[in-house]
């Protein structure tokens, strides 16, 4: 049986360059809050980012506090991963 693991590697730089994007994009909009196009840019790029983050924690573990699934568990293993 294969293992489908997308590269852990890979998959940190692309959530770097999406959290990048939205950090640039968020300051973009500081000065210019009704450009709707960098507004749709800014969701785009966002949702990217958490389907990114959702895949990591599915297969290394949560990066952020947003894709921890305590509930899915009997005990919090947010202290256990790397």
């Amino acid at each position: 049986m294969a293992d489908n693991r997308p590269c852990k590697a890979e998959l940190l730089d692309w959530i770097n360059t999406m959290s990048f994007v939205c950090d640039d994009t968020k300051l973009f909009l500081d000065t210019h809050p009704c450009n709707t196009e960098a507004l749709e840019f800014y969701e785009e790029f966002k949702n990217q980012r958490m389907q990114a983050l959702q895949e990591y924690a599915k297969y290394y573990g949560p990066l952020t506090i947003d894709t921890a699934d305590d509930e899915a568990s009997e005990s919090f293993l947010w202290v256990e991963t790397p």
